[in-house]
C-alpha cells in the first residue's frame, strides 16, 4: 500500500468531512483579544482569507487534477517537480498529485536564497516547478540559469509573465485517478539536508519510507479519526508533514496555522479543536513566558481537548517540559528524534508512557533499530558517549548524485547520523550533541548541548547556545551565545556565578550576549554563529579564576 492511497480511501469513507483548514492570521486579527470575541470577528477577505477549508473529497479530487494536469504536459514517471511554496492549502494536494502522477516531489525550504533555489532545482534535476507568490522576486534573476524548469506553474494572482496559473490549469482537468501504477519501491521523493555544512544535500526516498513515517507516526501518537492535529512548521520539511501523516493514517482533520504567536497558537487549539499540537522548543517556550508574564491568559481560551504536546527537530531541555507540565498538567507529552536522512522523526521515540525520562531521546522507534558505536562501528558500552546510527525502512536510498557522501553515512543497512548519544542502563538513548559541534578544548571534549541545558535553567536566560572559538593555547574554548527574556537584565558576571555548579572545565569561557538564530524546524544556527565570531581570527580566552 502507497500512502496516496490512504488519500483515496479517505475521500471514499470521509468524502465530506474536514481534512485541512488554513488559517491565516493578519495583524488587524492578531489585535483581537480571546475566542470570545471570534464570532464578531470578519471570518474572510477576498484578498487574503483568515480562513479556508478542503474536505477529504476535494483533497482527493484537487491531487487527481494536477497529477492529470502533469501528464498532460508530458511529464514521464520519475520526473522531479519542485515545490516552492508557503504553507498553505494547496501545498498536500499539489504533492500528492505529483506522487499520483509517477513523479517525485522536491519540496524547498521557503527561506533559499536565490543562488541556493538554483543550486537545488539543478542538483535535483527539476523540470516543473509549482510556486507562490513570495518567491517570484527570488526567481527572476535565475531564469537563465534554470533551463532545465521547463514547466512554471504559479499558485496566486497576478500570475508573472514566465508562468502559467495553477488554479485556472487544474480547473480543466479529470478529477479521476490518474491510470499510474506505484509500487513501494518506486522513488517519491526528494528532500534537502539542512545545509549546516555548505549548500544542501539531495536525500532520495522512495514509497516504503513515506509508508513506513505513516505507520510509525500512527502508532507512536495514537491518531484517532476524532483527533485534531494542529501543524505550524513549514511542510517543505519532512518533520511537520510526516507528523501529519498521522492524521492521513486514520482520516482525522489538521490545521495548517500561518502564524507563531502564542496568542494565535491558543486561538487555533481553541477555534478548531485541536487535540495534538506540535510544537518547536522556542514556539514552547514563548508560551510559558507570554503566561509568565501575564501577556497571555489560559482563562481567555477553551484547551480541555488539547491531550498531547510533543516537541521535535532539537534537543529539548528538560527544565522546559517540568514548567510545561506544571501548567499543563494533564497534557501528555512525547518527543521524537529523525533527521531526513530517516524520512523525518520516529527513528528514535521517548513515548508518552516515559515522561520521567525526560531530557532522553527515547528508544528505537516503531520499525526502527539503533545503536551507539565508536569509530570503527563497534557498539560502545553503556554509559559511553559515540556516535548514533539507526536502521529501519525509513532508511534514504542515498543522497542524490552523491555517491561519495553516501558512503559517508550508509554502513550497509545503517544510517550514522552524525550525532553523538549514550545508551542508560535502561536502554534510554541521550544525545550529547552533533559530532562536528563537538568542542575540544585542552585535549577536553565539551558537548555543546550539556552546557546549553545547564544555563537555561537561570531564570533571566530565554535561550543560548554554546560554540567553540579558536584559541591559540588550547585550540578551541566554549562560547556562550546568551539570549535574555523580554525586558531583563543581567550581566555576564551573573551568568559567570551561574556557571559555578558545572565542572570548570565544562564553564563557557567568553559569555555574549545575543540573539540566538534558529531555522523554520528550530535547529540552531551555529554555523551563524561561527560566521559571526569566528571568522578569520582567533578569541583570547577570558578566563575567570
Amino acid at each position: 500500500m502507497v500512502i496516496t492511497e490512504f488519500l483515496e480511501r479517505n475521500a471514499r469513507l470521509y468524502r465530506d468531512e474536514t481534512a485541512l483548514v488554513e488559517i491565516n492570521p493578519s495583524e488587524e486579527r492578531d489585535r483581537a483579544v480571546t475566542w470570545r470575541e471570534f464570532s464578531l470577528i470578519e471570518r474572510s477577505r477576498p484578498d487574503e482569507p483568515y480562513r479556508r477549508e478542503m474536505s477529504w473529497g476535494q483533497f482527493d479530487k484537487k491531487a487527481n487534477r494536477f497529477a492529470n494536469l502533469l501528464l498532460s504536459r508530458g511529464v514521464k514517471r520519475g520526473t522531479k517537480v519542485g515545490i516552492l511554496l508557503m504553507n498553505c492549502l494547496e501545498w498536500l494536494p499539489i504533492y500528492f498529485g505529483i506522487l499520483k502522477a509517477g513523479c517525485l516531489a522536491v519540496p524547498l525550504n521557503f527561506r533559499y536564497s536565490s543562488d541556493e533555489i538554483a543550486y537545488c532545482l539543478d542538483l535535483a534535476d527539476v523540470e516543473a516547478l509549482v510556486f507562490g507568490p513570495e518567491f517570484i522576486d527570488r526567481l527572476e534573476p535565475i531564469l537563465s540559469q534554470l533551463d532545465r524548469v521547463r514547466l512554471w506553474f504559479y499558485v496566486g494572482n497576478k500570475v508573472p509573465d514566465f508562468a502559467e496559473s495553477y488554479r485556472e490549469l487544474v480547473m480543466y482537468c479529470s478529477f479521476e485517478n490518474p491510470p499510474v501504477h506505484l509500487e513501494l519501491s518506486d522513488l517519491a521523493a526528494i528532500y534537502f539536508s539542512s545545509g549546516t555544512t555548505g549548500f544542501p544535500k539531495a536525500i532520495l526516498h522512495n514509497h516504503k519510507a513515506l509508508l513506513s513515517a505513516c505507520l510509525t507516526e500512527q502508532r507512536h501518537h495514537g491518531q484517532t479519526h476524532e483527533d485534531v492535529f494542529l501543524c505550524i512548521p513549514p511542510l517543505y520539511h519532512t518533520g511537520a508533514k510526516m507528523h501529519w501523516f498521522g492524521s492521513l493514517v486514520t482520516g482525522g482533520k489538521a490545521v495548517l496555522l500561518r502564524g507563531v504567536s502564542p496568542q494565535w497558537i491558543l486561538r487555533a487549539v481553541t477555534e478548531e479543536k485541536c487535540t495534538i499540537v506540535w510544537l518547536l522548543v522556542p514556539w514552547a517556550q514563548d508560551i510559558l513566558d507570554a503566561i509568565d508574564s501575564g501577556t497571555l491568559e489560559l482563562d481567555d481560551y477553551l484547551l480541555d481537548q488539547w491531550r498531547l504536546m510533543h516537541i521535535g527537530a532539537q534537543p529539548v531541555p528538560p527544565s522546559l517540559i517540568r514548567r510545561w507540565k506544571k501548567i499543563f498538567p494533564h497534557h501528555l507529552y512525547d518527543t521524537n528524534y529523525g533527521l531526513s536522512e530517516s524520512i523525518g522523526p520516529g527513528c528514535v521515540h521517548l513515548g508518552v508512557e516515559n515522561i520521567r525520562k525526560v531530557g532522553a531521546i527515547g528508544k528505537p522507534g516503531y520499525l526502527w533499530q539503533a545503536k551507539v558505536v565508536d569509530e570503527q562501528g563497534n557498539e560502545v558500552p553503556q554509559g559511553q558517549v559515540g556516535e548514533l546510527a539507526v536502521s529501519g525502512p525509513g532508511v534514504m536510498q542515498c543522497y542524490y548524485k552523491n555517491p561519495e557522501a553516501t558512503e559517508q553515512v550508509l554502513k550497509g543497512e545503517w544510517l550514522y547520523t552524525g550525532d553523538m548519544a549514550e545508551v542508560d542502563p535502561e536502554g534510554f538513548i541521550y544525545l550529547v550533541d552533533r559530532k562536528k559541534d563537538v568542542i575540544i578544548s585542552g585535549g577536553e571534549n565539551l558537548y555543546p548541548v550539556q552546557i546549553e541545558d545547564f544555563l537555561r535553567k537561570f531564570d533571566k536566560v530565554k535561550d543560548v547556545a554554546v560554540i567553540g572559538l579558536p584559541d591559540h593555547r588550547l585550540g578551541e574554548i566554549a562560547a556562550a551565545i546568551v539570549e535574555l527574556k523580554e525586558g531583563v537584565s543581567c550581566t555576564e558576571e551573573e551568568v559567570r556565578a551561574f556557571c559555578q555548579e558545572l565542572p570548570r572545565y565544562k564553564r563557557p569561557r567568553r559569555i555574549i550576549f545575543d540573539q540566538v538564530p534558529r531555522n523554520p524546524t528550530g535547529k540552531i544556527e551555529k554555523p551563524v554563529l561561527r560566521e559571526r565570531y569566528c571568522r578569520g581570527r582567533l578569541v583570547e580566552a577570558q578566563i575567570t579564576q
